[in-house]
């Protein structure tokens, strides 16, 4: 579409009386908006600047002001340890059993609970219920969090069986979850990989432990550094000595111990339970009796133990090229996102058309030491019928011991080893982009992570670490050699981060250098299916193209690509999509107040992409592309005028009105701050 008429419609400090077509904003990466939905830009007096000023002052003279340069004295360790346990004692904090049952004496620890026991108090504290129903009764089964629900009043009788328990489980239809048992394991530092070090060793990447001893004794000459003196480009271990003995002290558990005894002296008796695993799948690696029918183990014990000692055959193993693939090829793949590619969004985006889904990005050191909110990132939901895990590693040995404790752990397709990520605080650990300038590293890791684990190992890559130096077409070639199952090539660089607009050229060139048995995925503002289908078109070589932030500002791109149509969405869907993540939102993260608040955070967050979509309507140039800087406009309804602005109190107005009314004294502030049209210029 043309526009005939030209009009003003520059934003923030640009708009001035200069008329200017809609070609011109297109060049300059403004959204040609038609100029009946344009609002005028705000007048704003030098008496409101000055008190603006006056008032920015009195906050600078606030002790407690953030900007004001005075710090507040800092609490101990114990003084906040005090604070937390009388948090948890007052009567906000219910007993999650007593909050069940609704019977005080169901607690098993009685007086030595943590939490309150006093249900009066904690009714009479407790917000009001939302509108609506129980999310968890809405599905069909009784709610976990009984009176700390925000809906109890909608609970039926009879949802508690007559012994005072629960019949169902919470998020059962969510899998990968960690044992404690194995988290134990990992906290006091005695997992054993077998099958990761038996290839390490063989590839000679292994840390000998008099190399070990060695760098635990120069540790404090080395300013703190636990890095291997073996070559850095091969990328030897990363060692937390002091990880292991603090734990101990913290973890006293003599019957634990015992109890781990064997699996210490045989880490492939370790089994997945229930909690963490779908029944219905075939434990894969640990049964003995079928490893020893397979001829794959060795059940000769060595001399002076009494124990088996299981080892690995590797020569049976099958190789990497061997192994069952992912077919991509032409499917829809939601690209993992950090803190907004979380499962309710997930299950928003598969409800929408995707095919493909990706965890969020795992840090493997955070993943062997056992953190709980880092293996919360690798939780799958029934509905993710073709699902991936992505972890980002700096040596391989980390990410060779990782891929092996998911593969026992979870229940997953693929795992994606992130080689790409932008961010300094892991570029700094020398993972993520910085492989990318280590290519006989980023060889080692691919290598060790598929010849430890029979699941298929696809990698994430940028073009390059500095702009103009791109070197992936250089390493494609023998992606597939190292035991890469696909590759995924985001077409900016490092030093870009997300300004400009991906080099698709770059892309379909090192799509036609990969052999024909390495699917090739192109990654990068893909936002409509115009972009889509000009990327498939112009290199058929490529197997996919992944949906990002794309996905992030309107998911209902899946559907667009599939239906090959320009949605006009209206306000009033757009709030029905936002519904029904905090349907999930609430079944993922719970229904009592904690988990409403953590839904309403998460909510925010995407909020804070979804306003810079532009409805069809309104737009004088289709479709819209992704690095446009919308000027201030008014929908077409209140609702839409509402979900087009960029302040952050109307995001929470937004909140509102699906998770009720937010807590005295809240705030936001969105942890991701896009440059993505930070210059006209990106462009």
């Amino acid at each position: 579409m043309e526009a005939e008429e030209s009009r003003s419609q520059l934003p923030g400090d640009e708009a001035t009386a200069v008329e200017v077509t809609a070609e011109q904003l297109v060049a300059r990466a403004i959204a040609p908006i038609k100029k009946e939905f344009l609002r005028p830009p705000p007048v704003r007096s030098s008496s409101a600047d000055n008190e603006a000023a006056a008032a920015a002052t009195n906050d600078n003279k606030n002790p407690a002001h953030p900007g004001s340069g005075l710090l507040k004295d800092k609490k101990s360790k114990r003084q906040l340890k005090r604070e937390r346990r009388q948090e948890q004692k007052s009567a906000r904090n219910l007993c999650p059993e007593v909050a069940k049952t609704g019977d005080v004496t169901s607690c098993p620890y009685k007086d030595k609970c943590r939490y309150s026991h006093d249900i009066e108090a904690f009714k009479a504290q407790k917000p009001a219920d939302l509108e609506g129903q129980c999310p968890f009764v809405k599905s069909g089964g009784p709610c976990p969090y009984g009176l700390a629900c925000r809906f109890s009043s909608t609970h039926e009788d009879g949802v508690l069986s007559s012994t005072g328990h629960l019949n169902g489980l919470k998020n059962s239809s969510e899998v990968n979850g960690l044992s404690k048992d194995v988290q134990k394991l990992l906290w006091k530092n005695k997992m054993r990989f077998s099958k990761a070090d038996a290839k390490l060793k063989s590839l000679g990447l292994l840390c000998p432990k008099s190399k070990m001893k060695d760098m635990e004794n120069k540790d404090g000459e080395n300013g703190g550094s636990n890095k291997c003196s073996l070559s850095d480009d091969n990328g030897c271990c990363e060692v937390a000595s002091d990880l292991g003995p603090k734990l101990e002290e913290a973890i006293k558990d003599d019957d634990a111990d015992a109890k781990y005894e064997t699996d210490e002296l045989c880490p492939q008796k370790r089994r997945k339970t229930g909690v963490n695993c779908d029944p219905s799948e075939i434990e894969k690696g640990v049964n003995v009796t079928e490893e020893i029918e397979r001829g794959s183990i060795n059940t000769e014990p060595e001399a002076g133990c009494d124990t088996l000692t299981i080892k690995t055959d590797l020569s049976l193993k099958l190789h990497p090229r061997e192994k069952k693939l992912i077919d991509f090829r032409d499917k829809l793949y939601l690209a993992p996102l950090t803190t907004v590619g979380n499962l309710p969004f997930r299950r928003v985006c598969k409800v929408l058309g995707a095919d493909v889904t990706c965890g969020e990005m795992a840090m493997c050191t955070n993943l062997l030491q056992g953190q709980a909110s880092e293996w919360a990132l690798l939780r799958r939901h029934s509905s993710e019928d073709l699902f991936g895990v992505q972890i980002c590693g700096a040596y391989p040995d980390t990410v060779a011991r990782t891929v092996e404790l998911i593969e026992q752990e979870c229940t997953i397709d693929f795992i994606d080893i992130n080689m790409g990520c932008p961010i300094d605080i892991v570029v700094n650990k020398g993972a993520g982009s910085a492989l990318l300038t280590k290519p006989m590293r980023m060889k080692n890791i691919v290598e060790v992570a598929s010849s430890t684990v029979d699941k298929p190992i696809t990698i994430k890559v940028r073009t390059a670490y500095f702009e103009g130096k791109n070197r992936i077409d250089s390493l494609i070639a023998d992606m597939g050699s190292w035991g890469a199952g696909a590759v995924t090539i985001h077409g900016r660089s490092r030093q870009q981060r997300y300004s400009k607009l991906a080099d698709w050229d770059y892309i379909y060139q090192c799509g036609r250098k990969a052999p024909k048995t390495l699917p090739v995925v192109g990654n990068g503002d893909v936002f409509s299916f115009v972009d889509w289908n000009n990327h498939r078109t112009a290199c058929p070589e490529l197997a996919t193209c992944m949906v990002a932030r794309g996905a992030l500002i309107k998911p209902w791109i899946f559907t667009e690509i599939k239906e090959q149509r320009h949605w006009d969405i209206s306000s009033g869907e757009r709030l029905n999509i936002l519904k029904e993540f905090v349907h999930f939102g609430l079944e993922h993260w719970g229904s009592d107040t904690k988990g409403v608040e953590t839904t309403r955070r998460f909510l925010l967050e995407w909020l804070s992409y979804t306003c810079r979509y532009v409805p069809v309507g309104l737009l004088e140039v289709i479709p819209q592309r992704i690095n446009w800087r919308p000027p201030s406009y008014y929908g077409r309804d209140e609702l839409e005028t509402l979900m087009a602005s960029d302040s952050a109190a109307d995001w929470i107005r937004i909140s509102e009105m699906l998770l009720g009314k937010v807590p005295d004294g809240f705030t936001f502030a969105p942890k991701h701050k896009s440059n993505a049209y930070d210059r006209a210029e990106n462009g």
